[in-house]
């Protein structure tokens, strides 16, 4: 009677994923990666995101705002970028950084200079409060157009370091793998 050897992974490959939810879209090797931050990572990155967009919402009432709220977000996308590496995919956002910058950039000037055309003055707010029928009395203040061109502007510019100090890093890190450094 013969057995069947059982097949044991090697000790460089015991933590690697078989679940595909848990993978990030590019595999990197296993020296480079650890599969606890990925994982906290792939959980901690959408209640951080969602922390931030309330930053946003809440800055014209409470602390926080454009500027809080972006650095939060901007956090999240870092601790994406180290348990993922530059080619983790889903979190790279569709929109090229310098893209965001700009946008963020144009609705915060239009935001602040949108008041001189109505006779108002520069960075004037307005208040606008309307009655929705399930929600009740909703508050609109403007100066949230000018928080989220500022959040935009934030993210982009965390987004665009990331990209460009972390592929300056880890090509480094290829060169001296390579022996050329």
């Amino acid at each position: 009677m013969t057995t069947t050897p059982v097949k044991r992974p090697s000790w460089t490959t015991w933590d690697a994923p078989t679940e595909r939810w848990l993978l990030s879209g590019f595999c990197r090797d296993g020296k480079q990666r650890t599969m606890l931050l990925e994982l906290v990572a792939r959980i901690a990155f959408p209640t951080v995101l969602v922390l931030s967009i309330y930053l946003l919402f809440a800055g014209h009432d409470r602390a926080g705002g454009g500027f809080s709220g972006g650095l939060v977000a901007g956090q999240a996308f870092v601790l994406r970028y180290l348990a993922g590496g530059r080619m983790d995919d889903s979190a790279i956002v569709s929109m090229r950084p310098p893209v965001l910058i700009g946008l963020g950039l144009t609705i915060a000037t239009a935001s602040a200079f949108l008041p001189l055309l109505f006779g108002g003055e520069l960075l004037e707010t307005a208040i606008y409060k309307f009655a929705v029928p399930p929600l009740g009395e909703i508050k609109f203040v403007t100066s949230v157009l000018l928080d989220s061109g500022v959040f935009l502007l934030i993210v982009g510019v965390v987004l665009d370091l990331l990209r460009t100090l972390g592929s300056g890093i880890e090509a480094d890190v290829d060169a001296a793998e390579r022996g050329q450094r």
